[in-house]
């Protein structure tokens, strides 16, 4: 039966060897790759393709999702797909699973809960097979004031000094249900430091680099640039502040996405 039939696609990759999520000509970004991928599989077919979450470059994610609309046909064997998705993709992308989803679903629109983890170490040199997982800072941090600060972040407040290359009329209150900073037990490996640590930020949507700074700032907290008053400052509507620190993009990951039905 021709026509629209849409589906929502779960999937996780290692955004190390990427230019981010978007499509950009002459750079190998995640959906560029899919994309590709789909024409490979399918090519007598044509299909629309749109990220729940536009990472930025080297960002990861291991819960994510995509909607995507085939404009011929529908997929009738949805297991032959995905199988036949993650044979062609590369083994830093992995499809978890899909779903059809109705006419009226827009998944940038419906995508809400989304929670980041930042993970990463500080005090000596990491191990190089960390760097596509964890930041790793080789000053000696408070970790104490680190927490500390971190919890300022909760709550509903303004992040125009938290984002970058901010638009007119972009919205920056912003709620965040969690931000706190906990000993890593979420991803472990033999060549890991003997102490990890992850921030973990819950919200229902953030903008360019949010995370990142807010993590920059913590680092700044931890290294006795900056005092905690200086973050809530920061958070003031009527405040101009400059974080000098955008924290490396490779310590960042999407844990999870929900989305509104």
């Amino acid at each position: 039966m021709k026509g629209k039939h849409i589906y929502i696609i779960w999937l996780q990759y290692l955004g190390f060897r990427y230019s981010g999520w978007q499509r950009q000509p002459g750079q190998k970004t995640v959906e560029g790759m899919i994309r590709k991928t789909l024409k490979f599989i399918r090519p007598e077919e044509q299909f629309k393709v749109l990220g729940a979450s536009r990472t930025d470059a080297k960002v990861s994610a291991l819960k994510t999702a995509l909607q995507l609309i085939s404009q011929n046909r529908p997929i009738e064997d949805e297991e032959k797909f995905i199988n036949d998705l993650n044979r062609n993709l590369p083994s830093d992308i992995r499809i978890l699973g899909m779903e059809e989803a109705g006419e009226g679903i827009n998944i940038i629109k419906n995508a809400s809960d989304k929670e980041y983890h930042y993970l990463f170490s500080f005090g000596a040199k990491n191990h190089p097979y960390c760097a596509p997982f964890m930041a790793n800072f080789l000053e000696d941090l408070d970790l104490p004031l680190m927490k500390q600060g971190a919890s300022l972040f909760e709550g509903e407040h303004h992040f125009h000094n938290f984002t970058a290359r901010l638009q007119p009329g972009t919205t920056t209150l912003r709620r965040i249900s969690h931000c706190r900073i906990t000993e890593n037990k979420e991803i472990q490996a033999s060549f890991f430091p003997d102490n990890s640590y992850l921030l973990r930020v819950k919200g229902d949507g953030f903008m360019r680099y949010q995370i990142r700074m807010i993590m920059g700032a913590l680092v700044l907290l931890g290294k006795g640039e900056v005092e905690p008053e200086f973050l809530s400052k920061a958070l003031q509507q009527d405040q101009k502040l400059n974080i000098s620190f955008i924290a490396p993009a490779s310590g960042l990951y999407l844990k999870d996405l929900e989305l509104k039905r």
